[in-house]
């Protein structure tokens, strides 16, 4: 009576989908592609699927199928194993490093796995390699349940597939929560079947079926195909008859899932062990399951296989479920003691391999267990280690509920808290776990990681950076640790206080950071001494600072700690060293984007935004910047935004778009002061100094500029003065301030920013060179532009050349400044720095130089010169004669002597008629 079989390879009501799928993997054949199949448990996802592989392989393409496991969802790598074992041939092409790192991932060696990004690169490869010999579709089950690690790698592949000939083909149960991110990838709603494909579905699978059961089945199903055949197999015979009696309730109020569970609870208690054992197992290892069972003919499968619950690849190996439904379905009708039981006996299997031994054991445990909670405290510093912080942090809460001591639990939960705050950017759990944490101890001010969680949780609250403060500074000088250098607790509050100082910007909150830091035994770890000198206060860093930084920066290949690429990289901020950074940098970003180190990945887009404007990439700085301003939103860290803000301000005010710069600035103020974090709020100054030079408004650019630091001084603990001391030179000098001017190239010398970095070399080269005389000033000038490395920061070598240029030119040397001139407007041009270019082409004009824009025929015909028809048209913009004069290094007499001369020539008599002259 029953052909189930024959009914679902014919897929009643799918040929859009099936048309969709063909398309799909003919264009992946080709090219590489993605399809993400959604749908309703029961709607017959997996039957796409098997319809997927059915026709890839006739076209001779290989197929991997995976499936994701609910039980195996906190094992790192779990889901990567099974779809890279089969292609373990290919890894013998790779690098040693790649090939290493690939087994450690997988568990085929020990070792300290690398970051997630090098693990999906590598694993592309391999896939790409295998694809040259035939074309490769990739098919995961169940995605949802997929590990965090594979999830990441998944994500990386579907973005990086074009060229590839690789097929990845997922489905997911609708409603299911994922890690995994579809935005912007090819999606498949899989729907229930319309009634007319319903009816033919049920009509060939039970054909003697009465039409009055058929039509009840077709109501209570709704065009799901699971439920229709389930239903219809739950019936007695003799209900199917036109005059048999129906239940007034079908099963499926209660959920599919109810119906294979009545089908599990008829099966002998050997099978329903057997199949508890293969569920939270998660891989389906026949050999495993052999052993635990002790059914080496595994004759206690064969009631299941029989119900057609299960399928038994002798070749694989392999147990497998015939629906994801029916896994979920043996856990659910088991007991508690049942679950407990099996998962004791896994944890015997996995002596090896901490990470599953450690979670079977804790969902074993009944009571508190110190030794288990220990074991998953030892699982979530692996995990760590390897970049999964979340993984870290589910590891560390479940050994907190197993830790019999109260200061355990409490412990753990703060350094889930502080994993939470600092890397991977989930403030509102942390702030929940921190509360727990002091839940069960009340005592958790002495806490490292408490106190470091809530002053992140604060600063990006309502907080203010006093509180903060005190928090950490009474945690590391009143808790019962000491001054350990190898405690990583200690290493990490010492950290934030460090941030908080630097955010305070005020001397006296420094204190505590050093005395600290000199109490560490047997010596500070090298990244927090060499952070504390290279960049709370670099105009004080010496050569050697800088040496032992480059030498932590070489290293940074080898690290895939979050926190310690993050410190290296931020120490490397004010010396000019990002660019060796940037790969690392990377790293972060990538696993940031995929939902793992959202936090780390923050600071790491502020970095290479620094070095993007540094080095002239400004399009992908802006597109880092509102990226990284998104992210921040999103993630609750409003205070870490102003990071961002700040660049967005710079890059207006470069621009010359001052009405967006002061927007910008003006947020980052909001933003900072409110929390009273006046060293963060600084920054706004640098934008509106830029954003004051750009428009030829050099009184307010000194004032800007003697904000972040006063004419004559070098601040402490304000590196950020370092990138306006040339503005502050200029400015000083623009507006008659000659002796605050060379009190302040007096005071870069004495730092010898040189010995700090080549770029604040070069600047403190044409700082002098401003304030020196004419005789001395063209070598002075020289030396800067033309020192080794001074084009790599493009902006800053350009407005060098300017300023010699035009030095060049009150020296009546026209030749020799158009030559500089012009080397300074080509890379204003490429960089889109509109004032710049503006001030340049003035200059030029100055200098003689023809220009073929603007053009202004009434200017021409009345015989006006260069240098008049500038003065005109910057007149005509309603610029007073001493605007006029400090942009083009005149005297405010001098400009009323030209426009005395102007005037008669245009026939004009007031500068309100020049506008109209010039346009005629």
């Amino acid at each position: 009576m029953l052909d189930q079989e024959a009914a679902k390879v014919r897929l009643f009501g799918r040929d859009a989908e099936l048309r969709v799928l063909g398309v799909f993997f003919s264009r992946a054949r080709r090219n590489g592609g993605v399809l993400l199949l959604s749908g309703e448990a029961g709607v017959g996802k997996s039957l796409l699927l098997d319809a997927a592989e059915a026709g890839a392989e006739a076209v001779g393409a290989r197929v991997i199928r995976v499936t994701g496991v609910q039980f195996e969802a906190d094992v790192s790598y779990a889901v990567l194993n099974q779809l890279l074992l089969p292609l373990a041939a290919g890894f013998a092409r790779l690098g040693e490093d790649e090939r290493n790192a690939l087994m450690v991932a997988l568990g085929l060696r020990s070792g300290r796995v690398p970051d997630r990004a090098v693990i999906a690169r590598v694993c592309l490869d391999v896939l790409r390699h295998e694809a040259r010999q035939r074309p490769l579709l990739l098919i995961v089950d169940d995605l949802p349940w997929i590990d965090r690690p594979t999830t990441i790698v998944l994500e990386h592949l579907a973005h990086h597939l074009a060229g590839s000939r690789i097929g990845l083909l997922t489905a997911s149960r609708t409603g299911e929560d994922s890690r995994f991110d579809p935005t912007g990838l090819p999606a498949l709603r899989v729907l229930p079947v319309d009634d007319a494909a319903a009816d033919a579905l049920l009509r060939s699978a039970f054909p003697e079926m009465a039409l009055r059961v058929r039509r009840r089945i077709l109501t209570e199903a709704r065009g799901n195909p699971l439920a229709l055949l389930e239903l219809a197999e739950a019936l007695d015979p003799t209900q199917m008859s036109a005059g048999a009696a129906l239940p007034e309730v079908l099963p499926l109020s209660d959920g599919i899932e109810a119906l294979f569970a009545s089908r599990i609870r008829q099966l002998p208690e050997s099978t329903r062990d057997a199949l508890l054992l293969a569920a939270l197992e998660g891989s389906g290892d026949l050999g495993l399951l052999r052993t635990a069972t002790a059914d080496t003919e595994t004759t206690a499968l064969l009631p299941a296989q029989t119900a057609k619950l299960i399928e038994v690849d002798g070749t694989a190996g392999r147990v497998l479920f015939r629906h994801p439904l029916v896994r979920s379905a043996v856990v659910e009708s088991s007991t508690n003691v049942e679950r407990r039981r099996v998962h004791r006996r896994l944890a015997d299997f996995f002596t090896r391999d901490t990470e599953r031994r450690a979670w079977h054991l804790a969902e074993s445990s009944v009571e508190p267990d110190e030794a288990v909670a220990s074991l998953l405290e030892e699982a979530a510093c692996r995990k760590l280690h390897r970049g999964d912080a979340t993984g870290a942090i589910a590891a560390l809460t479940r050994a907190a509920h197993l830790s019999p001591r109260a200061a355990d639990r409490g412990r753990r939960l703060a350094e889930a808290a502080y994993l939470g705050a600092d890397v991977t950017g989930e403030l509102g759990s942390a702030s929940q776990l921190l509360d727990q944490a002091r839940t069960f101890d009340p005592g958790l001010g002495s806490s490292l990681h408490a106190a470091a969680a809530a002053a992140f949780i604060l600063m990006n609250g309502d907080g203010v950076i006093e509180t903060a403060h005190s928090l950490v500074v009474s945690a590391i000088e009143n808790g019962d640790h000491g001054y350990d250098a190898t405690n990583t607790d200690l290493t990490d509050a010492l950290y934030t206080l460090l941030l908080i100082c630097w955010w305070a910007g005020r001397e006296e909150f420094w204190a505590p950071v050093f005395d600290a830091i000199d109490r560490l035994v047997p010596a500070p770890p090298e990244i927090i001494l060499v952070m504390s000198k290279a960049f709370p206060d670099t105009a004080r860093a010496t050569a050697e600072t800088r040496r032992r930084l480059t030498a932590l920066i070489d290293r940074q290949s080898t690290e895939f700690d979050p926190a310690s690429i993050v410190r290296v990289n931020t120490s490397a901020v004010y010396m000019d060293l990002l660019g060796g950074c940037r790969a690392s940098a990377w790293r972060l970003i990538e696993s940031g984007r995929a939902g793992g180190t959202v936090r780390s990945s923050l600071a790491c887009l502020m970095h290479l935004c620094l070095d993007d404007f540094a080095t002239g990439r400004w399009e992908e700085g802006q597109r880092l910047a509102d990226e990284g301003l998104a992210l921040a939103k999103a993630h609750g860290y409003d205070f870490i935004s102003y990071y961002f803000l700040f660049h967005e301000a710079l890059l207006a005010a470069v621009r010359g778009e001052d009405t967006a710069m002061h927007k910008w600035a003006d947020e980052l103020t909001r933003v900072t002061t409110q929390r009273r974090a006046y060293g963060a709020a600084r920054f706004a100054h640098h934008a509106r100094t830029l954003g004051a030079i750009g428009r030829g408004d050099f009184e307010a650019a000194f004032h800007h500029a003697c904000d972040l630091s006063p004419a004559g001084t070098l601040a402490a603990y304000t590196p950020h003065a370092l990138w306006v001391a040339l503005d502050l030179v200029e400015a000083a000098l623009r507006t008659n301030r000659r002796e605050q001017a060379e009190a302040h190239v007096r005071a870069m010398c004495e730092a010898a920013l040189w010995e700090v970095s080549p770029r604040l070399g070069m600047l403190t080269l044409a700082a002098r060179a401003l304030v020196a005389s004419d005789a001395q000033a063209p070598a002075l000038f020289e030396e800067a532009v033309g020192g080794p490395g001074a084009r790599d920061w493009p902006f800053d070598y350009a407005r060098v050349c300017l300023l010699y240029g035009e030095r060049l030119r009150r020296a009546r040397a026209p030749i020799e400044a158009r030559r500089h001139l012009n080397a300074a407007l080509e890379i204003f041009d490429e960089l889109g720095a509109a004032p710049w270019i503006a001030r340049t082409t003035t200059e030029l004009r100055a200098a003689g130089q023809p220009q073929p824009h603007p053009v202004v025929p009434a200017a021409a015909a009345a015989g006006l010169t260069a240098q008049e028809t500038e003065i005109a048209l910057l007149a005509a913009e309603g610029l007073t004669n001493k605007q006029i004069g400090e942009r083009l290094l005149l005297s405010p007499r001098t400009v009323g002597s030209h426009l005395y001369r102007i005037f008669p020539k245009l026939g004009i008599t007031s500068r309100a008629a020049l506008r109209d002259a010039l346009s005629r």
